[in-house]
């Protein structure tokens, strides 16, 4: 029986990445220009992984201490300001591992300066608070009232903060040891706007955007105008109260990576569970949950359809997405968090709308019409690409403390307003619609255009883009929700004509998109469903243009080296189609090239089926050896399964028990023996215009032989 490789155990590449390994490259002219209007308030952002080391310290902390020590584009002032936070971290951070070395200095020294995550309680018994430190591992500290007031984080998950402890043992055995001399709360205490602003004028807004892409760390030139716009959406809780946001997607395009580390004003609940009393609020001590403290509160691995729910929580969240209230009992509480949801897809989007919604993934009790209403923007996460080392960026960004408190800042301004000059929304667009199209086109407005100074068409561009994430969220209700009315998403210009707007899903896949909405809101639904899957299994799709089965050769067939024109769409395709459940040993698929024939038939079934089929590719293929080797193997096969789930293709990779033999089999019947498995073609390294880069035709290949046997369909 083969053993199953868990690629999971590859670490995700931009934990991997050493920036100082990475090629430095001479500031481009919007690096100069951000250092000269935004000097002391950026940082260069491949810094912070060139000094984490293995420190499991949020991002904001470490460019805290980048922007005191390195914020230059002088290399020398920033190599030496590297060295000063690394020592700093050496010398200051408290690893779990070594917390009774931390605690024996602070006891031979008598007082002694940490970084660590501090959370404070109170204890009734004793009319005290009591903070706690996370990795130095002890409790009871007990913090005078002042220092709690001032930082009412601490009573809610807790805040990094530089503190100077101190050691004075007493022979009351009562009396905790441990005092707080110190504490300074990792973050900005102040920051002038008005140069804020200034400064954002000096820009146009290509490079003001491209900036805003640079300070959450990716690099601008690895993302459309579209793709940037998607990231910078994630940031609109930040600058915009009791803001709803959802984003649903692939694995590892960095869904939660914002609410984590960009900004010590957002808390992310890892596994999406929560409870009423850490969420909003204690009946029992009338303390206040993380709604009443965080700006941002944001659930991961959200989507999960199996996953338990409390049905009170579903409904007093409801009530605070809709009202800005919950209610303690009697009394009626206000809140100004705004809430995100992120989660995993495991279907393709055409695959979805075709079987159910694109709300598929969430758990039943917020699979709800009431629920999803409230959601003001709808990011679809199968557009953001997976990340890659390539996509993080060298260049400069504000230190995340700053923009984060920028952007804190502009909560209490209202832009919703700034295209009504120009344009009008459609008449038949509801108050809750309207709502959810004017916190987000005045978020991005605050993010894009805080200087108040957009043109006609940056205005519409924007406004577009709001209404295309509301019309996302909307459009679903109304294939769950029979009752709700069609809504007509658009804009007139007051210059006169109708803009109609779609999502691009909507144009992609129009069939699907447009599904009656009778089969998706009635009781028929999961029946439809389960008949449509089981035709799908039953009956093959119409074949694409080629030979009919019946005439498919059989035996033999053998080519000699520096052949052309063969190709796996002539070569194994004919065999393939109509297949949902293909079998490949092949114990070469360790480098780049082998990879990349992978690929490309991976690439030739999903052009071949369905949009909204799905197929099983189980891989059988040999690990490699040398351990450097093998690690960047399994990189590349994480990616390709990854990169084939977009597309409706599920990979599973195991070891192939044979370790020699290449062969393929099919649920149709088809052996296929390979004699050198996908690994056919010469090696060529004439770049990117050659054709043979292009067409498979136009390439070499080796000598090799293909047999082809047919089988009864269950037969080895």
């Amino acid at each position: 029986m083969s053993e199953n490789i868990d690629l999971t155990m590859v670490a995700p590449i931009e934990d991997t990445f050493d920036a100082e390994t990475s090629e430095r490259v001479a500031p481009s002219e919007l690096d100069r220009k951000i250092n000269e209007h935004f000097a002391g308030a950026v940082v260069r952002k491949d810094l912070v992984k060139a000094v984490k080391g293995n420190a499991i310290v949020p991002s904001y902390v470490l460019e805290y201490l980048l922007g005191q020590y390195a914020a230059s584009d002088d290399e020398a002032t920033i190599e030496a300001g590297i060295d000063k936070v690394r020592d700093i971290l050496a010398q200051h951070y408290v690893h779990r591992n070594e917390s009774e070395l931390v605690k024996s200095k602070i006891k031979e020294r008598g007082r002694y300066r940490i970084i660590d995550k501090v959370s404070v309680t109170l204890n009734e018994k004793d009319d005290v608070y009591h903070a706690s430190f996370a990795n130095l591992g002890i409790s009871s500290v007990v913090v005078d009232s002042a220092t709690v007031i001032a930082h009412q984080k601490m009573l809610v998950g807790g805040v990094w903060c530089l503190c100077d402890v101190e050691y004075f043992h007493a022979e009351d055995a009562r009396v905790s040891p441990w005092i707080l001399g110190s504490l300074k709360p990792i973050q900005m205490s102040n920051f002038d706007f008005d140069e804020y602003l200034g400064a954002r004028t000096k820009f146009t807004t290509d490079e003001w955007i491209d900036l805003l892409i640079q300070s959450i760390g990716f690099n601008p030139e690895m993302f459309g105008r579209r793709g940037k716009l998607l990231q910078l959406v994630r940031l609109i809780p930040f600058v915009e109260r009791n803001y709803n946001l959802v984003e649903l997607g692939p694995k590892g395009t960095g869904k939660s990576h914002i609410y984590s580390e960009f900004s010590p004003h957002g808390m992310l609940i890892s596994g999406g569970e929560v409870t009423v009393p850490k969420l909003f609020v204690n009946n029992a001590n009338s303390r206040l949950g993380l709604v009443g403290y965080w700006d941002v509160v944001a659930f991961d691995e959200f989507a999960g359809k199996k996953k338990r729910t409390d049905k009170a929580l579903v409904d007093i969240m409801k009530n605070y997405m809709a009202n800005k209230s919950f209610s303690r009992g009697v009394e009626t509480l206000g809140a100004e968090a705004s809430m995100v949801f992120v989660g995993n897809t495991s279907h393709t989007v055409p695959y979805m709308l075709k079987h159910s919604d694109l709300f598929d993934e969430l758990p039943e009790s917020y699979h709800d019409p009431a629920y999803l209403d409230r959601l003001h923007f709808y990011i679809p996460g199968w557009e953001v690409d997976t990340i890659r080392s390539e996509m993080f960026s060298t260049g400069y960004g504000f230190v995340v403390d700053y923009i984060a408190e920028v952007l804190r800042s502009m909560r209490n301004v209202d832009y919703s307003d700034r295209y009504h000059k120009h344009f009008t929304l459609g008449s038949d667009i509801s108050t809750r619609d309207r709502d959810g199209i004017h916190k987000t086109f005045s978020g991005l407005m605050k993010l894009l255009y805080p200087h108040d100074q957009a043109t006609t068409a940056e205005v519409e561009e924007v406004l577009r883009f709001a209404i295309e994430g509301r019309k996302r969220v909307k459009d679903q209700i109304l294939r769950i929700d029979a009752t709700m009315t069609a809504v007509n998403f658009g804009y007139d210009s007051l210059g006169g004509g109708w803009s109609a707007v779609t999502t691009l899903e909507e144009d992609e896949y129009p069939t699907h998109y447009h599904r009656p909405r009778s089969a998706a809101s009635t009781g028929e639904t999961s029946a439809e469903t389960e008949v449509s899957v089981a035709s799908v299994a039953a009956a093959p799709s119409a074949p694409a243009a080629g030979p009919v089965e019946a005439e498919l050769f059989q035996g033999q067939r053998d080519f000699v080296e520096n052949q052309r024109g063969i190709s796996y769409e002539t070569l194994l395709m004919p065999y393939l189609r109509n297949a949902t459940e293909i079998e490949l040993h092949d114990p070469y698929i360790r480098m780049n090239h082998q990879g990349r024939n992978l690929v490309e038939l991976l690439a030739l079934i999903a052009a071949a089926k369905d949009p909204a089929d799905e197929i099983t590719v189980n891989l059988f293929t040999v690990l490699d050896e040398d351990p450097e080797h093998q690690m960047k193997q399994l990189r590349m096969l994480n990616d390709i399964v990854q990169g084939a789930a977009q597309q409706g293709i599920k990979v599973n990779v195991a070891k192939d028990p044979g370790g020699h033999d290449r062969w393929m089999r099919t649920d149709t019947g088809w052996r296929i023996n390979l004699g050198r498995g996908l690994d056919i073609f010469q090696k060529s390294d004439s770049g990117w215009f050659d054709f043979g880069t292009s067409r498979q035709e136009f390439r070499q290949v080796r000598a090799f032989g293909v047999t082809y046997l047919r089988n009864r369909v269950g037969q080895p």
